[in-house]
């Protein structure tokens, strides 16, 4: 991995940012070309320089990589375990909760099983007491070309940022996972995901600058026949070897084309990645890996010594699950609210402020899933708000369940960022979000960058936004992080 220190540009700030501005698509981000800066490219504020960690943070940050494969393995095993009866039934119903039948074939065809994501995007929070926790793993993220055009409008200014170059990193995994030696692949972007078409198209125009076959597509731009999946009228658009599926598995009935997608890879026609199986992109994982009664599997799964690291950085998680618990049961791992012993889900109803510092959010399989929507943050709430949420969450547990996090608060730190109405440097108090993009080939995991996003230190909730900013990491011995 290419570990680069912090430091400021030759060029002036203002030089910089045109810079960084001018490496964005034309079109904007997110389809948004009226939030930012009058003039600007980017929904979002600029940084002269890319946000310094120290090299301890990125160590453990870059360790984290092959943890998670290894966590996704661990967690495929313990579905198709779960289905066949090895180990308790539980964990495949709750995973399979809400999804239709052939959403569920998928998952369990075994053709898929040695088959995982591609790319691995934790979302970690720096806590203030030195704690590194992924609060969400995301296989279908939004950001690659975000972050690969941040990354190159940096080093046009002479700065650099940590992590593999992430196009041909992602190049490289992408090949390995189509198996043959020159592909077609076909970024395939839904209607729901139109917001990150721009920086989708220009990722796979840089790929093809890198000598990879790719296009990033609607789904109608795809054509079927016995021979497989082409792009145009088949026989005579190129034939496509390799999808990448930037579509959520909750999606399909709006996906045109997408069960003929999934039948050519079904017949060995194409390749989909990341694979479509259901129970990977579940926040509820995390509450899978804390159970009690699943311990001596991932134990056995992960080893020792990963079974311990995990447990570091994945926070603890609880399914809200309405079922009622006998009178000498518990809520297991021990859940507490203001240092009481929470034993049934509606006794958080009444909580005070302080004692609902947690978080609600559904699970995976839904379109409320997708970035901060769903988010219930309790202490940010009104109490009523909260004891609605709870209940709503507790109504959707068979078709939709929902998780319960404690919240954790990002540590505070200091961010500069180019004022372009103004002219002018700013300073500020920030909050921030660490987004790791781990390209997973099958034989070894790389670190391809991390994309910060800095909000203000008021926000509770830490995603992209006007007023935040969004800038690759650098290593920097001096940082405070």
């Amino acid at each position: 991995m290419r570990q680069t220190n912090a430091a400021a540009s030759p060029l002036p700030p203002s030089e910089v940012v045109a810079r960084l501005d001018q490496s964005l698509p034309a079109s904007g981000l997110y389809g948004d070309l009226e939030s930012g800066a009058k003039g600007s490219r980017a929904p979002f504020r600029l940084s002269p320089q890319p946000i310094g960690v120290s090299p301890a943070t990125l160590d453990r940050i870059e360790r984290l990589g092959p943890l998670l494969a290894d966590f996704y393995r661990a967690a495929g095993r313990l579905y198709q375990d779960s289905v066949r009866g090895n180990v308790a039934g539980w964990p495949a119903k709750l995973l399979d909760a809400g999804k239709s039948e052939f959403v569920i074939s998928l998952a369990r065809r075994n053709r898929l099983r040695n088959r995982f994501p591609l790319v691995i995007r934790p979302d970690l929070m720096l806590t203030e007491q030195g704690a590194i926790l992924a609060t969400e793993l995301d296989s279908v993220p939004g950001g690659l070309g975000v972050l690969q055009a941040l990354r190159d409008g940096y080093s046009r200014a002479g700065l650099e940022s940590v992590g593999a170059p992430l196009a041909e990193s992602f190049k490289s995994g992408l090949v390995a996972q189509a198996g043959i030696g020159d592909p077609f692949v076909a970024i395939v972007v839904s209607e729901e995901g139109d917001a990150y078409r721009p920086e989708l198209t220009a990722l796979a125009e840089e790929l093809c600058r890198l000598g990879l076959r790719c296009r990033a597509v609607w789904p109608n731009e795809l054509e079927f026949d016995d021979a497989g999946v082409w792009l145009g009228a088949p026989g005579r658009g190129p034939k496509v070897d390799l999808i990448y599926r930037f579509f959520e598995l909750f999606d399909l009935e709006n996906v045109p084309g997408a069960e003929s997608m999934f039948k050519a890879m079904q017949a060995r026609q194409v390749v989909i990645t990341p694979p479509p199986r259901a129970p990977l992109e579940e926040k509820l994982l995390l509450a899978l890996f804390h159970h009690p009664e699943l311990t001596g599997f991932w134990e056995r799964q992960l080893g020792d010594d990963s079974f311990a690291a995990l447990r570091q950085h994945l926070p603890p998680t609880w399914v809200i699950d309405p079922t009622p618990l006998p009178p000498f049961a518990a809520i297991d791992p021990p859940l507490t609210s203001a240092g009481r012993p929470v034993r049934r889900w509606r006794d958080l109803c009444g909580a005070t402020q302080r004692g609902r510092r947690m978080v609600i959010k559904p699970s995976g399989f839904s379109p409320q899933a997708w970035g901060s929507r769903g988010v219930t943050i309790g202490h940010d709430v009104p109490a009523p708000e909260w004891g609605d949420a709870l209940e709503a969450a507790m109504v959707a547990f068979e078709q939709s369940p929902h998780v319960l996090q404690p919240y954790f608060a990002s540590r505070r730190f200091s961010v500069q960022w180019f004022d372009m109405d103004q002219n002018r440097l700013r300073d500020s108090r920030v909050r921030g979000r660490f987004s790791p993009y781990f390209i997973d080939s099958g034989e070894d995991v790389q670190l391809a960058g991390i994309l910060a996003t800095a909000c203000p230190d008021s926000s509770k909730i830490l995603h992209g936004m006007a007023d935040a900013v969004m800038a690759p990491v650098a290593q920097d011995p001096e940082s405070p992080l």
